[in-house]
């Protein structure tokens, strides 16, 4: 069984790493450290640590103001309030303004578990994506996370990195590089291709498993860029490969799905496509593998709208 970590811990030691190579980054948090992993920062940076408390639309302005001086600040919090209650002030005072500011969202998706449905975030890529200037990454595991939370902090300008609190399978390496706005190809096959983001890449690769030994050849890509997202790869696989399956642990609208078929019918393109996603309804409060059993986010579902797509194919 392959070692399993939450992202948020690689998120929370890649801070410290930059904290200790860069003194304009700071670390931000709404009552959450040890929740979110900057907890780690906090012992270490304590003078560039900022206790916001329960006050996410304050942290967020709080951070563009350290932008405004010339700071790199991190604000991390979870996702269900950083998309959502802070969305005016991410829209106005970051996105609009173009600041330097990089937003961690934390306990994303289905598998914060018993937290349940106001926690459960699922509805973050369709927001984040949609305003102007804010990019938008979503790493696989642990080591994905790390690396590209050193990415993000390259660049200049605002920047939201997804996060998932359970621990998932390790499925990178520490030393493979992440660059914004690039997939990787975790698999290869040209029968169909199976395009997945976040905790639900690992259950792509079970269902790669599963359908080769059906004599099904599934090419699966990491989609840990979703804004910008890579073009040339989702063209590439619809050319080759003739149809796709999306998987996200987010609504099936306006996620990574909606995005893939975007961007087939763009560049001339069109395909067959089903998505893996939630179906448009909130979530309850369980374990992350009865959550993603019971909605249909397991390798078996991936599996079901393949076999279904090239029957119909």
């Amino acid at each position: 069984m392959a070692e399993m970590k939450p992202t948020r811990w690689g998120y929370g030691e890649a801070l410290v790493d930059l904290g200790e190579k860069n003194d304009k980054i700071w670390a931000l948090t709404g009552d959450l450290a040890e929740s979110t992993y900057v907890h780690k920062f906090q012992a270490k940076f304590p003078e560039r640590f900022v206790q916001v408390g329960i006050a996410e639309q304050n942290m967020c302005n709080v951070a563009a103001g350290l932008a405004v001086a010339g700071k790199i600040p991190f604000w991390t919090t979870y996702g269900a309030f950083a998309a959502c209650r802070s969305l005016d002030m991410l829209r106005v005072t970051v996105a609009y303004s173009n600041l330097n500011v990089k937003i961690g969202g934390g306990h994303s998706g289905l598998t914060v578990g018993p937290d349940g449905a106001t926690h459960q975030i699922l509805e973050d890529i369709a927001i984040i994506r949609s305003l102007p200037n804010m990019k938008m990454v979503i790493p696989c595991d642990y080591h994905e996370a790390y690396n590209a939370t050193l990415a993000i902090a390259e660049i200049d300008g605002p920047c939201y990195i997804r996060l998932g609190r359970s621990p998932q399978p390790i499925l990178t390496s520490r030393d493979d590089p992440f660059i914004i706005g690039k997939a990787t190809t975790l698999r290869d096959g040209n029968d169909i291709a199976i395009i997945a983001c976040g905790q639900l890449v690992s259950e792509a690769i079970l269902a790669h498993e599963e359908l080769a030994k059906q004599g099904i050849r599934a090419r699966v890509i990491n989609m840990r860029s979703v804004k910008p997202i890579d073009v040339e790869v989702i063209l590439s696989a619809a050319k080759e490969c003739g149809a796709i399956v999306t998987a996200e642990e987010h609504q099936i609208y306006g996620g990574l799905g909606a995005a893939v078929a975007q961007e087939c019918a763009l560049g001339g393109v069109p395909v067959p496509m089903a998505m893996v996603a939630m179906q448009d309804q909130f979530g309850r409060s369980g374990s992350p593998e009865e959550l993603l059993t019971h909605y249909g986010m397991r390798a078996t579902n991936i599996v079901d709208k393949v076999k279904s797509l090239l029957k119909k194919s």
